[in-house]
C-alpha cells in the first residue's frame, strides 16, 4: 500500500499539459510564459526609445506654430492643426547661402553614389586577391589594413587636407584646389571607407568554394572568367551592403566636407542643415530643421528598399548542394 503511486490531481495534469506544450519539435523546453512576457516588454521599450525621437521630429517638421525654442515633447501633429509651411521653405530656400535644395542633393547624391561604386570596385579585387593568393606581404598587408580600420577616420583629416591642398591645376585664369572639390571630398572618404570594405567583402569571398572557380576551369574559363562569371555572381549581397553603407555614411558625412569645402555651391545637405542652427537656441528654426531632417533621411530609406533583397546572404552554400 505505501509504494503504490499516488494519482495524478487536474492541477499537476495542467502544469503537465502547459510544460508539454512548451516543448519544441527537437526536443528542448520551449520559453515559460514569464520569459515571454518580460522578452516582450524589453523589446517594446527598446521600439519606443527608438521610435519617439523619430516620432517627434515629424510632429515637429507639421507644427503650425513654427516656435523657436521647443519646450515640450508633442507627438500628434494634428493637435493645433497641421502645416506643410516648413517643407515649402525647405524646398524654396533652405538656408541663406545662395544655393538650392536640388542643388545641394544633386551633389550629396552625385558624392555618396561616387564613393559607394568606388569603394566596391577596389574592394572587390583587392578582398578577391587577399582571400584567393598567396604571395609574399600577405599577412603584413591585411594587418595594416585592419590598422587603418581601426584607426578613426577623423584622425586623418588633418594630413588629408595638407596632402590634396597641395594639389592644384591652373586652367586658364582660375585654379583648381583638389581638396576645395567633391573630388578631393570624395577621395578622402573613400580612403577612410575601403578598409572596411576590404575586410568585410574578404570575410564573404572566404565563404565562396574554391571548388565553384576549380569546375569553371575545367570547363575552359580562364581565372578572369571565372571571377567574373561565378564569383562576382554569387558576391552581389555583400557588394550590395558594402555599397549601402558606403553611401548612407557619405550621405549623412559632415566632417570632412565641412572642413574641405568652402564654395557654397559644393555644400552637402549636412553642410546646409548645420547651417541652419544658430548661435542660440532661440534663433534655430527648428520646424525647418526638422523638415529638412526627414527629406535627407528618405533617399537613404529608398536605397534600401532597392537593395534589401541582397542582403540575405548564403547564395555560395546553396551553390554546391545542387
Amino acid at each position: 500500500m505505501l509504494n503504490q503511486p499516488v494519482p495524478p490531481t487536474a492541477l499537476s495534469s495542467r502544469l503537465h499539459g502547459l510544460t508539454a506544450a512548451r516543448m519544441t519539435k527537437s526536443g528542448e523546453r520551449g520559453m515559460s510564459l514569464l520569459s515571454q512576457l518580460l522578452s516582450q516588454l524589453l523589446l517594446l521599450s527598446i521600439a519606443a526609445t527608438v521610435l519617439y525621437p523619430i516620432l517627434w521630429v515629424v510632429s515637429m517638421s507639421f507644427d503650425p506654430r513654427d516656435i523657436s525654442r521647443p519646450t515640450e515633447l508633442r507627438l500628434n501633429p494634428l493637435e493645433g492643426g497641421l502645416s506643410v509651411k516648413a517643407y515649402q521653405e525647405v524646398m524654396k530656400q533652405p538656408t541663406a547661402n545662395p544655393v538650392s535644395l536640388g542643388q545641394l542633393m544633386f551633389n550629396s547624391f552625385r558624392l555618396a553614389t561616387a564613393t559607394g561604386i568606388a569603394s566596391i570596385l577596389v574592394g572587390v579585387f583587392a578582398s578577391y586577391s587577399f582571400s584567393r593568393l598567396r604571395f609574399k606581404g600577405r599577412q603584413a598587408l591585411m594587418i595594416a589594413v585592419l590598422t587603418v580600420l581601426m584607426l578613426p577616420s577623423i584622425a586623418t583629416l588633418p594630413a588629408l587636407f595638407v596632402l590634396l591642398n597641395k594639389v592644384q591645376f591652373h586652367m586658364g585664369g582660375s585654379v583648381f584646389n583638389l581638396r576645395n572639390s567633391l573630388i578631393g571630398v570624395g577621395l578622402a572618404i573613400v580612403s577612410g571607407s575601403l578598409p572596411f570594405a576590404i575586410w568585410n567583402m574578404k570575410g564573404y569571398l572566404d565563404t565562396i568554394p574554391r571548388e565553384l572557380e576549380e569546375a569553371a576551369l575545367i570547363d575552359g574559363c580562364t581565372p578572369n572568367s571565372a571571377f567574373f562569371r561565378v564569383t562576382l555572381p554569387l558576391s552581389i549581397p555583400v557588394l550590395a551592403v558594402t555599397f549601402f553603407l558606403g553611401f548612407m555614411s557619405t550621405w549623412t558625412e559632415f566632417a570632412t566636407s565641412w572642413l574641405f569645402l568652402t564654395d557654397a555651391k559644393n555644400f552637402t545637405l549636412m553642410m546646409a542643415l548645420y547651417n541652419m542652427i544658430g548661435q542660440y537656441s532661440d534663433s534655430t528654426p527648428w520646424s525647418r530643421f526638422a523638415a529638412m531632417s526627414i527629406m535627407i533621411a528618405l533617399p537613404v530609406t529608398i536605397v534600401y528598399l532597392f537593395v534589401q533583397k541582397y542582403f540575405v546572404g548564403g547564395l555560395a552554400i546553396g551553390g554546391v548542394k545542387g
